[in-house]
């Protein structure tokens, strides 16, 4: 396993780490859990992120099960949070979502319960929230690191400019500003991490805990030819991602990535998570992989790196045609 810092952070993360997002609960038992999270932890993995709002709070429960029935070093894994869509669901009242400090407060001690920890080394602000002055968010995470609850904050799915606000107003009152954020990023998933993150990396040294490296499984070719049952496109409630990914041009290009995986020897799925991990603005490319053959297969992708080539690169952006330009018009 290689393992990198988490931006200026003197934090280590293993470049391949596992989540819990739509799996957990949703498709897989404990069992399943431990296994999947056993040969990740076997494999160097340390680093597992989870949320209040992954299966309505059972994702936390289910992963904060193994990680007591595992008994791990708690100094050798690392175990995340978010913060922001609550976890009851149609049931949410006001401040049981969103960033205020009430919920952010009270979002930490619900997760510390369900994880089973007595701390997060990462804890996010899963999205931005406009309702909210960014000074009560930066002083609530400051406040929940001082406390000795949360070790680093960051964010998910922020812009650039909110990120380098967020700065702004810990550098003013010399509070502890975000250290990480986790955007999605992947082969069709680009804008952010190649492109409107640039400034923050330059000046604050942003660490990526990235998401989706297979957008949605997409990536793994498994449906250039309709939808297996038991998928994760399948899953009842999440249409969205089949509007968004099974498009004819992106099965195209899929099956061009899928010829190319063919001819370096790879599999498409090890290929593409092995492409995001080749940036080196990313810190740790989260799996989440619901079959122990998946897991493995998406574990060589260390191994695929090697292979991506300064031509094997070109070759995928000529499949591609999408890499973020600045347009100065």
């Amino acid at each position: 396993m290689e393992y990198r810092r988490m931006g200026h952070t003197g934090l280590q993360l293993s470049v391949l780490s596992y989540g819990s997002w739509v799996s957990f609960h949703k498709q897989i038992d404990d069992q399943a859990a431990d296994e999947l999270m056993s040969i990740s932890y076997d494999h160097g993995v340390n680093f597992f992120d989870n949320a209040e709002a992954y299966a309505l709070g059972e994702s936390e429960k289910m992963m904060g099960r193994v990680l007591k029935k595992k008994d791990w070093d708690r100094t050798s894994y690392s175990v995340s949070s978010k913060a922001y869509f609550g976890w009851r669901g149609k049931n949410n009242k006001p401040n049981q979502t969103g960033l205020s400090r009430k919920h952010l407060f009270e979002a930490c001690h619900e997760a510390l319960g369900r994880l089973q920890v007595d701390y997060l080394d990462l804890f996010f602000c899963h999205r931005p929230d406009t309702s909210v002055p960014i000074s009560e968010v930066v002083w609530t995470m400051h406040n929940l690191i001082q406390q000795g609850k949360v070790l680093y904050w960051g964010t998910s799915q922020w812009s650039g400019a909110e990120i380098m606000e967020a700065h702004r107003v810990a550098d003013q009152y010399n509070l502890i500003g975000p250290a990480m954020e986790q955007p999605q990023y992947n082969m069709f998933e680009r804008y952010k991490m190649e492109m409107d993150y640039l400034p923050v990396f330059q000046n604050k040294g942003l660490g990526t805990t990235i998401w989706s490296p297979l957008a949605s499984g997409f990536l793994s070719g498994k449906y250039n030819d309709g939808i297996p049952e038991g998928s994760r496109m399948a899953i009842e409630g999440f249409d969205w991602l089949k509007n968004r990914w099974l498009q004819d041009e992106k099965i195209k290009k899929c099956r061009e990535l899928a010829d190319l995986a063919k001819k370096l020897e790879v599999s498409l799925s090890s290929l593409a998570i092995a492409w995001t991990i080749k940036n080196p603005n990313t810190t740790t490319a989260i799996l989440g992989a619901t079959k122990k053959e998946q897991l493995l297969e998406n574990l060589t992708a260390l191994d695929t790196l090697k292979k991506l080539t300064p031509d094997t690169m070109e070759r995928i952006e000529k499949i591609l045609q999408n890499k973020p330009f600045l347009d100065l018009a």
